[in-house]
């Protein structure tokens, strides 16, 4: 598997059409991160066929749309066939994998940080 990346571009406040985002590559895995942030990312990745990424974890929960193709994600050994529009959620510390069945491309977004209980806050009248 080849993982290419894409130069970065300040793409804040410029329309942007999806398709032109990234295109697919022969044999390889090709990845835009569009924001990257302390508190969180979102990466636009595209896979040729049967490309994929190795089982690994996150210290954090994941969402992944798929916004073209189709594609096998395993999670904790349990495998979902997801097609353009559906999402899944990675969740945090469970071991993923993921496969193009065709070419596709997908969006994921995590977002870091920790749970915050929230405070009860008392209003003085």
């Amino acid at each position: 598997m080849v993982v290419q990346k894409k130069e970065r571009t300040d793409l804040r406040g410029k329309k942007m059409a999806w398709n032109d985002l990234l295109q697919y590559q022969e044999g390889a895995v090709v990845s835009r991160t569009l924001i990257d942030k302390k508190v969180g990312t979102v990466t636009i990745f595209a896979f040729d066929e049967g490309q994929g990424l190795s089982e690994h974890t996150a210290p954090y929960d994941a969402m992944v749309m798929v916004t073209d193709g189709k594609a096998e994600i395993r999670i904790a050994g349990e495998p979902s066939n997801l097609k353009e529009g559906e999402i899944i959620i990675l969740p945090a510390n469970k071991p993923h994998a993921l496969r193009a069945l065709t070419p596709f491309k997908m969006m994921l977004v995590m977002i870091r940080s920790e749970d915050i209980k929230p405070q009860l806050v008392q209003e003085k009248i």
